[in-house]
């Protein structure tokens, strides 16, 4: 038996899991938060001293927990940017994923190039802020003394695991991590380092792409490092989807992933082209409206809460006795309506009822993501059953309709900390290749994620009316939405 660890640098804690690298039993967990301070106004910092991620980790990492642990993997928050110079020193404080002063500069790259569809082609995905080769257009523009000096770049997992190597020469990233820069192609492998160029002023060192189940390298006292990868990926190896599987998240904004053979090449901008932990490829679609809109409408009805708004939800029938809610209520991505605002549609005397309105709510959200999954079904990818994540995957109401709606089973994992558990099973996979023990190609077989299962049944028939119901509203007020 082996023992791994699994560490998780979310944007505001560390988490890390200590496994059995054989079966994937969790042995011990230990959490810190960041010591970073807020923002104003609550919003997080744009910011952050990366040095709060190590201080945070060695927290995490108190009272002997990595004690025996022979190999460590490395989440973290996903579009970070970490620019260092040519002695290995930050130029800047790293800027973090949720950044969005580069809206102009992402705007002003995706014309550079020629409009989204060249950049879809040459990298899979269409800039936002988020993007690292975005911030690096921001940075050009407002920071030139910073920019000049910039030598390499990183994310927020290589930075980690570069510093927990002791700052070797050579720096890695993984095929997961380089292919949310908006630089690197996940279909051919290969870095565009002409579009950092045009978006920084000139050419920096980029770290080498490392495979799922290479080590970056080993600490002085012998501890195997893997490769790392960012959160979205880590958690997608934890929770151990394949071919046919779908992730639904639920968050403010929502997303849908599946795990697929190639990379996606849209002009549209809709799907981003991602790589993922294990060779293959997540292409993701995002809608800006999820969450939010449940919440929109518990204030709209004096709910104090989700629950309450599910249980008054459930007061309905399905269809909302033809009440419809287009949740576009900030513009939408999906389909790319940025301008728009959400539809109440269908109203009459006998459908002005608080429970229909909730109803409709939830079920506008839902239909919302089912758009956003039929994207995806419309490249070819191959969707027979959903995870569903967040905290709103347990209500009640979501669970009630999503099977139906989405026309597949749908699985909802307990509560855990998957982006660990993916990081320490990406361990447990370079350790056993390092052994002998494990083939390169396949990952170790850890027991999928405990979960309830939601079948869609004779409910299936209604939800696909329903959503017909939605489609319909869709089309009469955003006519083509999906084919411009």
């Amino acid at each position: 038996m082996g023992i791994v660890a699994g560490l998780d640098s979310s944007p505001e804690f560390t988490r890390i899991v200590v496994c059995d690298s054989d079966t994937g039993a969790v042995l011990r967990q230990g959490y810190a938060p960041h010591p970073v301070e807020p923002a104003p106004n609550g919003g997080r910092p744009s910011d952050v001293d990366p040095q709060a991620w190590l201080l945070s980790l060695g927290e995490a990492a108190g009272g002997g927990l990595l004690e025996g642990v022979q190999a460590i993997g490395v989440s973290a928050q996903q579009n970070g940017l970490i620019a260092l110079d040519a002695q290995g020193n930050a130029v800047r404080p790293a800027m973090v994923g949720g950044d969005k002063r580069a809206q102009v500069a992402a705007a002003d790259l995706v014309d550079a190039l020629g409009g989204r569809g060249a950049w879809a082609e040459a990298v899979g995905c269409v800039p936002g802020a988020a993007q690292p080769v975005t911030k690096l257009r921001w940075m050009s523009r407002t920071e030139p003394d910073a920019a000049m000096r910039t030598a390499v770049l990183l994310q927020a997992h290589d930075w980690l695991v570069w510093q927990l190597l002791g700052r070797p020469v050579r720096r890695t990233t993984d095929r997961g991590g380089a292919s949310g820069t908006g630089y690197w192609n996940a279909a051919t492998g290969q870095y565009r380092t002409d579009l950092v160029e045009m978006a920084l002023g000139h050419q920096v060192m980029l770290p080498e792409v490392l495979g799922p189940s290479d080590a970056a390298g080993t600490t002085p006292e012998g501890l195997l490092i893997s490769a790392g990868t960012g959160e979205t990926m880590a958690a997608a190896f934890g929770l151990g989807i394949g071919l046919g599987d779908a992730v639904v998240s639920l968050g403010a904004s929502g997303s849908v992933m599946a795990v697929h053979t190639e990379a996606l090449v849209d002009s549209s901008g809709m799907i981003t082209s991602l790589a993922d932990a294990t060779g293959m490829h997540l292409p993701v679609v995002t809608t800006l409206n999820a969450v939010r809109a449940l919440r929109g409408a518990a204030e709209m009805l004096g709910v104090p809460d989700l629950e309450g708004l599910s249980d008054l939800a459930l007061k309905s029938t399905p269809g909302s006795h033809g009440l419809v809610l287009l949740p576009y209520l900030e513009g939408e991505r999906t389909p790319n309506l940025p301008h728009t605002a959400g539809t109440l549609a269908g109203l009459r005397r006998e459908s002005m009822r608080p429970e229909h309105f909730a109803r409709a709510a939830f079920e506008g959200m839902l239909c919302g993501l089912a758009d956003a999954l039929d994207v995806l079904r419309g490249r070819g990818v191959d969707v027979r059953r959903i995870f569903m994540l967040g905290a709103a995957a347990g209500l009640p109401a979501v669970q009630a309709a999503a099977p139906a709606l989405f026309g597949v089973q749908v699985v909802v994992p307990q509560p855990a900390d998957y982006a660990a558990v993916g990081a320490a099973r990406q361990a447990a996979w370079a350790l056993g290749v390092s052994q002998g023990t494990l083939d390169p190609r396949t990952p170790p077989m850890w027991p999928g994620a405990a979960a309830q299962i939601l079948e869609p049944g004779e409910e299936l028939a209604v939800g696909q009316a329903v959503r017909q119901q939605y489609v319909a509203v869709r089309e009469q007020t955003h006519p083509g939405a999906f084919r411009g």
